[in-house]
């Protein structure tokens, strides 16, 4: 058991990873091992927990996965930490729909970790108090160790705050953090810029930190949180040892073009016998020996130009599908398959078309959960159902050729809307659902067992 923060915020945009990352630098400058998590499908944020740490960050979720999967995950990947800091999502209680299933209170119950809650002092004073007062209120059975209001405009404005507090709230403001351009992370169309982009440079995480240190007392914060009750560690941490089935080697493209994967997806490849050799679609072909290809999400409209002039790459990629070699891509791995993308000025490129599919980037995002049920048509198992999550600005421009190819997801979404989805030409499978494969491991072992990468015979 280590001692575990979590990271809340009121709401979205309250700056909840700003205090994230700059905590775990904060604790990492002071020598501790420091193990960052991600509530929810977010793909972005653990960038910045890893460039903070040095550890890699994993996502944890309460809608996708149960809970006993997300204890196997958390006790998994804190082996070896100090202290566990977990960044939530939008705002604390906010999950799927009307219930509290895939919500940061409901991991933090789970774990039984407390809340160290991000309050946006902008445009409030007396009033932050009430906002405090509610949330410790809402859920009984959430655990609060403090709260941290940021974006303060002075001393003064701050102790507003904090005296209105005093008297009703449970949990003491541990701080107040002021107003600072000069650390605000840039925003893109899917979030946050990425964390090793250069437009960033080498030292926002320590300003971050630096400025955290100088406006919270965080030897007062390390002693509250090594007081509090810990979260209990699964009896059982899910074998690492590869099952019995002929070795596999998997291209996993991976740069920054294709960026966005469940870190956990990797380990369960990893954990059933995969070797996993990660190559650049923007400078390089795949490995001639590998048997897949795992193409994840990410941002190919960025680097349009350098993926369709990369005909090495597109060559090697066309030429493992024609002998039959499993292919899947997920949302930027689909629009990289397909036929051609076409940016929002009206230009466009072509690229693997391997799917018959025109793409059309959009100004509206699609977003959401879904549970998948698979149909028949493709290389997964009719029947089962796997959850996942969808976050794109684009859509097929040419659904009359999606109509004529195998479409093996029937997606019911979010919003209760069932879709149709998961586009199949032979051995290639694309779709815009980032999947977690240990929602139902049966889905991909399925995809792994296929004879083509057995080594058995073609498809």
């Amino acid at each position: 058991m280590i001692p575990t923060l979590v990271i809340a915020g009121t709401h979205s945009g309250v700056g909840k990873t700003s205090v994230a990352i700059a905590l775990m630098r904060a604790w990492t400058r002071r020598g501790l091992v420091v193990q960052p998590f991600k509530v929810g499908p977010d793909f972005i944020d653990p960038g910045h927990h890893h460039r903070a740490t040095g550890r890699i960050s994993h996502n944890l979720d309460g809608w996708m996965l149960s809970r006993s999967t997300n204890q196997a995950l958390f006790d998994r990947a804190a082996i070896g930490a100090d202290v566990a800091v977990i960044e939530g999502a939008m705002g604390l209680f906010d999950g799927h729909g009307d219930s509290e299933a895939g919500s940061t209170a409901q991991l933090a119950k789970w774990l039984n970790a407390p809340v160290l809650l991000v309050l946006d002092g902008r445009g409030l004073s007396r009033s932050g108090a009430a906002l405090l007062l509610g949330y410790g209120r809402f859920d009984p059975e959430v655990s609060f160790l403090g709260a941290i209001c940021n974006h303060v405009g002075s001393a003064s404005h701050l102790e507003r705050i904090v005296s209105a507090a005093r008297s009703t709230v449970e949990f003491p403001i541990l701080g107040g953090i002021p107003r600072d351009q000069s650390v605000v992370i840039d925003r893109r169309h899917l979030g946050l810029k990425m964390a090793d982009e250069d437009q960033l440079g080498e030292g926002y995480i320590d300003r971050l930190a630096d400025l955290l240190e100088t406006h919270l007392d965080l030897d007062q914060l390390w002693q509250q949180l090594r007081s509090t009750n810990h979260p209990a560690t699964s009896e059982a941490i899910p074998p690492t040892t590869a099952p019995s089935r002929s070795p596999c080697k998997i291209g996993i493209a991976r740069d920054r073009a294709f960026c966005f994967y469940y870190e956990a997806n990797l380990d369960f490849l990893r954990d059933r016998g995969a070797e996993l050799v990660e190559f650049s679609p923007l400078v390089e072909p795949p490995p001639a020996d590998c048997d897949a290809l795992y193409l994840g999400g990410g941002y190919p409209e960025l680097y349009l130009d350098q993926l369709a002039d990369n005909a090495a790459c597109l060559d090697a990629i066309r030429q493992m599908a024609a002998a039959g070699k499993p292919i899947y891509g997920e949302c930027g791995g689909l629009i990289y398959l397909c036929d051609r993308l076409m940016l929002a000025d009206g230009t466009g490129r072509s690229l693997l078309g391997l799917l018959p599919l025109q793409i059309q980037m959009t100004r509206r995002p699609n977003l959401g959960y879904v549970e998948a049920t698979i149909g028949p048509g493709g290389p997964l198992p009719p029947g089962a159902t796997i959850r996942g999550h969808r976050f794109h600005y684009s859509e097929v421009a040419n659904p009359e050729a999606a109509e004529a190819i195998a479409q093996c997801y029937h997606l019911l979404t979010s919003r209760g809307d069932r879709l149709t989805e998961g586009y199949c030409v032979g051995s290639v499978l694309g779709s815009y659902v980032h999947l977690h494969f240990a929602s139902n491991p049966e889905v991909m072992e399925t995809w792994l067992d296929r004879p083509t990468i057995n080594h058995t015979t073609m498809l």
